[in-house]
């Protein structure tokens, strides 16, 4: 029989575990231009891979194999990451074991909820913006919204990725002030909406200014990602032009962090010698940290390991030269000189052949707003093909949630933002990898869409937690 004493001990022991997991998977939240993780207080800074396995080539929803997460979940804690980016995930499967695999290991999540078929079409972004893309997008979210460790999702990935498409960019704003009101419509925490940009030199600011202004907070992002490959090999700070990006970003006021880095022009394995810039007090007062592109080993040779079967991945040189930088390489103490005082961007103002997005962004499909009252209903799966779906929904504006926002104060540009549509030779701007594909697809035929439970601590549990936050 089990004495008193040693039943005591074995709740102890259980509930340290329990109240050590909870505070590893804790939601993160934003305060000022920073993360934080809600349970210990403690700034946090992203320390991860981009990891969509089968590039696409082969785009498999990742997170919906449990067989594939027993095989990297241990691989990612062997790195030292905290947080995988997935650009593309099938929103009618089930994702509950692998959410729950990541959560025990401490691991969050940045989702893309583009899919190569459903996303802001570069060629033509006013028809693609419609009715059943916020579906697609919004059950996505319905998906994932309750797993603590979503740290944030993105509302586009580099859809402007050239010099002549920013009119794009008042749609994709359209998106995150869609997804930021469902989420807060459907009862979910607020979980950061953002987007990830390509570093184009001619338009990176002015990027950066237009997701982050205006009146309208819905419209503005939460979250800002770079896609930033200028550190080549052993650069440094100031050739690799970190430090000018510093100087770029230095005012901004919401968490910007690198979405994609690791640039392969070096003559043999990539030695990251940026992390211990990335981890410094030399950025961290802007920057919080980023996301090495990518995990797996795929056509453009970027990968860290190399997958052999659904459970076997080799490691390559360049696993173990991240693994080292990230060991080596510790966060900055304290606050790391995060900032709560600046204020959102002013918008930049629309400019023919430079910056052609105007500030007052479109309305959102009318027959929408039933998503808001309803939710979104069921998911579709990345076949879901949306792009050429367009609705005329401007005669109906019975709806709160569709009502005109504006993202600026003064009045926007006379200049059509899709003038000079016709002239892009981009077709999607899905939020698979870069060299996506407009194929895709499924690992499994399952059609069911297993529901986002929350990992929940028992209240009993939850006194001992309290008891141990005393205590240590």
């Amino acid at each position: 029989m089990v004495s008193f004493a040693s039943f005591v001990g074995l709740l102890f022991l259980v509930g340290f575990a329990r109240c050590a997991n909870d505070t590893n998977s804790s939601a993160i939240n934003i305060t000022g231009n920073a993360f934080f993780n809600s349970a210990t207080g403690e700034r946090f800074y992203i320390r991860g891979v981009d990891y969509q396995p089968g590039g696409s080539s082969n785009l498999t929803d990742p997170l919906a194999s449990p067989t594939i997460c027993r095989r990297d979940i241990p691989v990612f804690q062997e790195l030292g990451i905290n947080t995988i980016r997935v650009y593309t995930v099938d929103n009618s499967l089930d994702h509950q074991e692998c959410m729950e695999m990541l959560q025990h290991a401490g691991i969050y999540l940045i989702l893309d909820v583009n899919t190569p078929d459903s996303s802001i079409s570069r060629s033509n972004p006013n028809c693609s913006y419609n009715t059943d893309y916020l579906q697609s997008i919004f059950a996505t979210v319905d998906a994932f919204a309750n797993y603590d460790n979503v740290l944030g999702f993105f509302a586009g990935n580099e859809v402007i990725n050239q010099v002549n498409n920013t009119y794009t960019a008042p749609y994709v704003k359209s998106v995150v002030r869609d997804m930021k009101r469902y989420i807060r419509t459907r009862g979910y925490r607020r979980i950061p909406v953002g987007y990830s940009a390509a570093d184009i030199s001619s338009n990176r600011q002015l990027v950066a200014e237009y997701f982050n202004c205006g009146d309208d907070a819905d419209a503005r992002i939460d979250m800002f990602g770079v896609n930033d490959y200028s550190w080549c090999g052993r650069s440094s700070f100031q050739v690799s032009g970190y430090s000018t990006k510093m100087q770029i970003y230095q005012d901004y006021s919401v968490p910007i962090f690198l979405s994609e880095f690791g640039c392969n022009e070096v003559p043999s394995s990539r030695p990251f010698t940026e992390i211990g810039s990335i981890y410094s007090s030399r950025m961290s007062s802007v920057f919080s940290g980023g996301l090495v592109y990518e995990y797996s080993n795929e056509d453009n040779r970027y990968g860290l390991v190399q997958i052999e079967s659904e459970t076997e991945v080799t490691r390559l040189p360049d696993f173990y030269n991240l693994k080292y930088e990230y060991g080596n390489t510790s966060n900055p103490s304290g606050g790391g000189g995060y900032s709560t005082s600046n204020d959102h961007s002013s918008c930049p103002d629309y400019d023919a052949g430079t910056w052609e997005a105007n500030n007052t962004i479109p309305e959102m499909p009318s027959a929408a707003s039933a998503y808001f009252r309803s939710g979104a209903g069921a998911a579709q799966g990345t076949g879901f093909l949306t792009q050429d779906s367009c609705y005329n929904d401007a005669s109906d504006n019975d709806d709160d949630s569709s009502s005109s926002s504006s993202s600026s104060s003064s009045s926007s540009s006379s200049s059509s933002s899709t003038s000079s549509a016709a002239s892009s030779s981009g077709i999607s701007s899905s939020s698979a990898t870069p060299s996506s594909s407009s194929s895709s697809s499924r690992e499994s035929s399952s059609s069911s869409r297993g529901s986002a439970a929350v990992l929940e601590t028992p209240l009993f549990f939850q006194i001992i937690c309290e008891m141990f936050n005393m205590m240590f």
